[in-house]
């Protein structure tokens, strides 16, 4: 029992080190396990009400997410519907990332 009690410590220190170098505005790439990579920008950064960890919030380039910035109610950045997504630190990586293109308009 000590050692899981040690490990879900240094998982939290571990994320709370990634959360440091995310920054709201940053472009980013976020991948969760049995999930496309997914493109957009990082729009909060920080604890959610009920949550007792830091989860950065990210507006996709496309609809890929699964709410508008908002959880149980209360909102924590701003975009459409199915464009947002809170992740886990671990799960970002911030970078050079140009936004999708929109081909919408080739067809």
């Amino acid at each position: 029992m000590k050692r899981l009690e040690e490990k879900k410590r240094e998982a939290a220190a571990r994320e709370d080190r990634l959360a440091r170098e995310i920054v709201v505005g940053a472009r980013c790439q976020v991948t969760v396990s049995g999930q496309p990579r997914r493109l957009g920008t990082v729009m909060f950064n920080g604890e959610i009400e009920g949550k007792n960890k830091i989860m950065i919030g990210v507006k996709f380039d496309e609809p890929l997410g699964v709410n508008d910035g908002t959880v149980n109610g209360k909102r924590y950045f701003e975009c459409q519907p199915k464009y947002g997504s809170f992740v886990p630190p671990s799960a970002v990586v911030v970078g050079d990332f140009p936004p999708e293109a929109d081909d919408l308009d080739e067809i």
